[in-house]
């Protein structure tokens, strides 16, 4: 399977830079896999394809603002770090800029609130941190950090919570699970409404989301890992919800690789580690439906929506798309596979 079978032409003004006006005001694009029919509404028409046979499982991680500004203890050089994951408490595994600049007992300022050490490299320029503070850390991220938007979006972010979904919960991630950025408090609320299972679970997004294929042979690549969390009261859920024959509904990929991980013969409470890799031939144990994003190029995200709804459905759609003039990537339009 060649990476060239997951590439498309992208002009540069269909990729969103900032947010819509209204979060459910998305244009949404319905992809019908019975008859092959692609439909175009809007997002807050999402209800009218859901019913009481549904079960939404939703990603309620909360983006940190992880990018940080500092200055380099002994040359005063300016150090930008943006944080990925806390690998034990107040270790910090990040990505550095200038990466070479930092080395093996550089220390950071981040004003007098924070200090950084470096007590490790790892591989791909990854930088591990000894953090050193006073307070509360989430709130010194508050007053010092900035969102970890992801590298195609250039223009400044106004409201830092449009890149949070309205059910954000638990912080770890250093991106936002995007699809679920088009759902407001009173859309969620007409989906509990027609008697739809709204079922929370845990993925913190970490920046190999944004990681590009570079081997043309895909079956080359190495997927990045993440965590996530199943409750057991979103597990024995999902498990009624399968012992009924309900369709489960993943809002976004990391849903969707959460649900695949977690599921073998019946879904488990625990927290893991995944680094699934969904690509076409892909056979789904649990999930029907998805609600996505417009994905990058020779990403695993095309890969992972193509396995679902099949490559050249998806060709045929991303062109229509594109023809269409939707509006890409995080802060893009939706897709509804069903």
């Amino acid at each position: 399977m060649k990476l060239s079978d997951f590439d498309f032409e992208l002009p540069k003004d269909r990729i969103a830079q900032h947010p819509s006006e209204k979060r459910d005001h998305s244009r949404l694009m319905i992809l019908d896999r019975k008859d092959q029919s692609i439909t175009h509404e809007h997002f807050y028409n999402i209800i009218d394809h859901l019913d009481s046979n549904d079960v939404l499982v939703i990603n309620d991680t909360k983006v940190i603002p992880a990018r940080l500004m500092g200055i380099k203890e002994d040359t005063d050089a300016l150090i930008e770090v943006l944080l990925l994951k806390e690998t034990a408490p107040n270790i910090w595994d990040a990505m550095t800029k200038p990466a070479k600049r930092v080395k093996i007992g550089t220390k950071i300022h981040f004003g007098k609130l924070l200090v950084a050490e470096c007590i490790g490299i790892k591989e791909e320029g990854i930088r591990t941190f000894q953090m050193k503070y006073e307070g509360i850390f989430i709130e010194i991220l508050e007053a010092l950090g900035t969102m970890p938007l992801p590298p195609y979006i250039t223009e400044k972010l106004i409201e830092k919570d449009r890149y949070q979904t309205v059910y954000a919960k638990d912080l770890g991630s250093a991106a936002a699970p995007t699809a679920g950025l088009h759902f407001t408090k009173e859309l969620l609320a007409k989906v509990r409404e027609k008697g739809v299972i709204i079922v929370p679970i845990t993925l913190h997004v970490g920046l190999g989301t944004f990681k590009p294929v570079s081997v043309e042979n895909i079956l080359e690549h190495h997927m990045h890992e993440e965590t996530y969390t199943m409750t057991k009261e979103s597990a024995d859920l999902l498990n009624d919800a399968l012992a009924k024959k309900k369709n489960i509904i993943c809002v976004g990929t990391t849903s969707i690789r959460t649900i695949e991980s977690n599921f073998d013969s019946k879904f488990i409470p625990g927290t893991f580690d995944t680094s699934i890799f969904i690509y076409p031939g892909y056979q789904f144990k649990a999930v029907n439906k998805l609600i996505t994003n417009f994905h990058l190029p020779k990403s695993t995200l095309i890969m992972l929506v193509s396995a679902l709804a099949g490559t050249e459905f998806i060709k045929k759609a991303y062109l229509e798309a594109v023809e269409k003039h939707y509006r890409f990537f995080s802060f893009g339009d939706a897709m509804f596979i069903k």
